[in-house]
C-alpha cells in the first residue's frame, strides 16, 4: 500500500460486474494491477482502457486488494482453488461482491493470511461505465470482521455507495431480499408487457416505464416510512 492508501487492485471476474467495480476504484485513485479474462473482451478495455489481462493466479500475486466477482456458484471452489497452489498472500485483502456469502466463503484465503471482505453493491449491473452513476446512488452491504469493517465500508464509499452492515449470519436472507427484488420486478414487467400486447398496445415496455416507475418510487417511500401504505390512484381511478 502506498502511504496515501492507495492500493493495487487486480479484478478476478470480467463479467458484468468487475470491470465497472475496477472502474469506480481507479476513480478513486486506485493503481489496477490486472484483469482476467472474460468472454467479451472489447467492453472491457472500453472500460478499463490497458489494464493487463493475466491469469488468476498472477492478479492475485501482483495485487493487495484482489476483487472476486465471480458468480454465485464459482466463487468457492475458486478461493480454495487459489489457496491450493498457495496464492493468497498475508495481509492481502481479498474482497467478494456476491449477496449472498459473508466472509466464510473466505475462509482459504483467511488461513494463508489473506483480510477477508465481502462488499455487494446493491444494483443490477450492466457491465458498462453507466453503472458508475447507478453506483453513486446507491448502497453496499458489507460484512467483514470488526477490525477491518471500517475497511471494507472506505471500500464501498469508494465505488460511491452508502455501506450498510450486514452480519454474517443475515446474509442468506439480504440475498433472498435482493434476488425477490430484482427478480419478482422482471417477472411483473414481463407479464404485464405481454398482456399489453396482447391488448394491442404498441411499444408496451414504453407504456409500462412511467406507470412502473412512479408505482415502485411510491413503494419505496412506503417502505422507507415504515407505513403500510395505501392504494394508489391509477388510470383507472
Amino acid at each position: 500500500m502506498n502511504r496515501d492508501g492507495r492500493l493495487g487492485v487486480g479484478i478476478i471476474g470480467a463479467g458484468r460486474v468487475g470491470p465497472v467495480i475496477g472502474a469506480a476504484l481507479a476513480g478513486a485513485g486506485h493503481a489496477l494491477t490486472g484483469i482476467t479474462k472474460g468472454s467479451d473482451p472489447e467492453r472491457v478495455e472500453a472500460i478499463l482502457p490497458g489494464v493487463p489481462v493475466l491469469e488468476a493466479t498472477e492478479v492475485v500475486r501482483r495485487s493487495e486488494l484482489v476483487v472476486l466477482a465471480v458468480p454465485h456458484d464459482q466463487l468457492e471452489g475458486l478461493v480454495s482453488g487459489l489457496a491450493a497452489v498457495g496464492a493468497w498472500q498475508p495481509g492481502q485483502l481479498v474482497l467478494h461482491t456476491d449477496a449472498a456469502y459473508g466472509t466464510g466463503v473466505l475462509g482459504p484465503a483467511m488461513a494463508q493470511g489473506a483480510i477477508p471482505l465481502a462488499v455487494h453493491p446493491a444494483i443490477v449491473f450492466a457491465g458498462t461505465s453507466m453503472d458508475l452513476r447507478a453506483l453513486s446512488t446507491g448502497y453496499a452491504a458489507v460484512t467483514a470482521p470488526g477490525p477491518v469493517l471500517p475497511i471494507a465500508q472506505a471500500l464501498a464509499v469508494e465505488l460511491g455507495c452508502e455501506p450498510v452492515v450486514v452480519a454474517e449470519d443475515d446474509r442468506a436472507t439480504y440475498a433472498e431480499a435482493v434476488e425477490a427484488a430484482t427478480e419478482f420486478s422482471r417477472s411483473i414487467v414481463r407479464q404485464a408487457a405481454g398482456l399489453l400486447g396482447q391488448a394491442g398496445v404498441p411499444h408496451p415496455g414504453a407504456f409500462l416505464s412511467a406507470l412502473v416507475h412512479t408505482t415502485v418510487d411510491h413503494a419505496l417511500a412506503d417502505a422507507g416510512s415504515g407505513a403500510p401504505g395505501e392504494p394508489a390512484d391509477t388510470i383507472d381511478g
